[in-house]
């Protein structure tokens, strides 16, 4: 167990960021009726600051401050696929994050199923996006009580049996009860002790790794001895040719795939403009420099010698920080991971609520519910998901978590066509979209099973197959019965909804812009 110095400074971050929760009432007007646009997207008020901590909050969870570092520490440079594919996701957000906030805004969607229900006039293919959205964020909130968990393990601040599941328990209860009254209020004000003490604490932390080893280079040496090279150069720290296609795949689908999942839009939905969302994607590559120093403490891990439980690769980092800092100052760093999953996981449950009322229970149970209504159910579902996100952690595996959350990410990518291709044509066919969303849940699904719940998996045979991530293996059966069905669909005259969107129906031609008499 920690002494009372760690124990007492981890304390007092939790504390503080309960009680920021309770501020959360300052950032809503007091003269606007309950509505779920304003629990759920905090009256898409929040400008260029705020939103940037909260959208670097949700997507940079506390889970992914101990995978990446933990899978540095196992295999070495494949963690750091990581790095590029956060990058990849500044252009994107820039990109469709802020035009799918204009028609959201305009036509007062709140979720991507939303947008998807308006574009095509196709009930079932928005019901398919919203459950898939679903479905993938529940594993993905759980993931943040694992990472909380492995936190708290490896600080010795987790006891044994019930005594360290009512310690989890405590710790998650303050921000349910601050998101169930306020919403997406909440974790914002969070967010922001979240970047304060995150930053913080890794400067810290890397600078006494720099310290202790003299510089990054003898702390990459060291590792490269640890797993079983000479150097650098000739070690796991660098990628093979043959990983290279797999670590390129995985970055890209996973930068398409983030910003499909509903906590992320939510994020983005709660701005309140475009011109606000492009300053904050231009930004967000701060939050990538932080992963990115994240999985250096994974190499620094190996240098040091620290040796992780087997199975449990996450613990390496705060085995890392008990060693290198003062009990005191441990206490804080475990306590600034803590709240970096706090925020993710409030967000996540706000989106999973929002979903499940707009495009399930107001669409097909209760059609004329009140805002009123909807908000309440709205809190209710959002605490039933925190509930049920900490059921399974205590009575599942571990790995169990991490293998839906591997799924999860292959299922999400599966909506990419139907939301981000939608945003700039109404080409493809809806019930074609719904066609290959079903395809490319299956084989995504097929794929990761079959190579026992690995995301890579090999394409083709013979002494070289290719490897790479199952989740663009599926996008691309998904696009491929899109793309042609569609017109197969067209032909037999099969009739497609009404577009309420306003949006072009196809990609523009690419024409060069008509000069008249009186332009300059």
């Amino acid at each position: 167990m920690a002494d009372g110095p760690m124990t007492a400074a981890f304390l007092a971050v939790i504390g503080g960021a309960s009680l920021l929760a309770a501020t959360a009432r300052r950032l809503r007007p007091g003269d606007r009726l309950p509505s779920l646009e304003g629990w759920a997207l905090a009256d898409r008020s929040l400008g260029a600051g705020w939103t940037w901590l909260l959208l670097g909050g949700t997507v940079y969870t506390a889970y992914t401050f101990t995978a990446v570092p933990g899978l540095a520490y196992g295999n070495g440079a494949p963690a750091f696929f990581a790095v590029p594919y956060t990058v990849i996701v500044c252009p994107l957000a820039f990109v469709l994050l802020s035009r799918l906030w204009s028609v959201a805004r305009r036509h007062g969607y709140i979720t991507a199923a939303d947008f998807v229900r308006g574009r095509y006039g196709s009930p079932p293919l928005a019901l398919a996006v919203a459950l898939t959205g679903i479905l993938a964020t529940m594993p993905y909130l759980a993931l943040q009580l694992l990472g909380i968990r492995a936190v708290l393990t490896a600080g010795g601040l987790y006891p044994r049996g019930a005594t360290g599941d009512l310690v989890m328990v405590a710790v998650f209860a303050g921000l349910a009860l601050a998101t169930y009254r306020h919403g997406l209020r909440a974790p914002t004000v969070i967010s922001a002790l979240k970047a304060v003490a995150v930053f913080a604490s890794l400067a810290a932390v890397c600078w006494l790794v720099l310290e202790r080893f003299g510089g990054p280079g003898p702390v990459f040496d060291g590792a490269a001895r640890a797993l079983g090279g000479t150097d650098a150069a000739h070690s796991p720290l660098l990628l093979t040719p043959e990983q290279q296609p797999a670590y390129a795949t995985l970055a890209l689908g996973s930068a398409l795939a983030l910003l499909m999942y509903p906590h992320v839009l939510t994020a983005g939905f709660a701005a309140d403009g475009t011109r606000t969302l492009r300053k904050v994607s231009a930004g967000l590559p701060a939050w990538t420099a932080l992963l990115a120093l994240f999985g250096f403490l994974g190499i620094a891990a190996l240098a040091a010698g620290v040796r992780a439980p087997e199975g449990g690769a996450e613990a390496a980092v705060p085995m890392l920080v008990e060693r290198l800092m003062p009990e005191p100052l441990a206490g804080l760093v475990f306590g600034a991971i803590v709240v970096g999953a706090l925020v993710p996981a409030a967000v996540m449950s706000i989106a999973a609520a929002t979903s499940f009322v707009r495009n399930v229970y107001v669409e097909y149970v209760h059609p004329t519910a009140t805002p009123k209504r909807q908000v309440r159910v709205a809190r209710a579902v959002s605490l039933t998901a925190k509930a049920g996100a900490v059921a399974f952690v205590f009575g599942l595996r571990d790995q169990d978590a991490i293998n839906l959350q591997l799924l999860g990410g292959v299922w999400i990518l599966q909506i990419f066509p139907a939301v981000a291709v939608g945003l700039y044509t109404r080409w493809l066919h809806p019930r074609a979209l719904l066609a290959g969303w079903a395809v490319g849940m299956a084989a995504g699904t097929y794929l990761v099973v079959r190579e026992g719940f690995s995301s890579i998996v090999p394409l083709g045979a013979g002494t070289g197959p290719l490897e790479i991530y199952a989740g663009v293996a599926a996008l691309l059966l998904n696009l491929t019965v899109a793309v042609t069905g569609t017109p197969v669909l067209d032909r037999l005259g099969v009739p497609r909804g009404a577009d309420t969107t306003d949006l072009p129906s196809r990609l523009p031609a690419g024409r060069r812009p008509r000069t008249g008499a009186h332009g300059t």
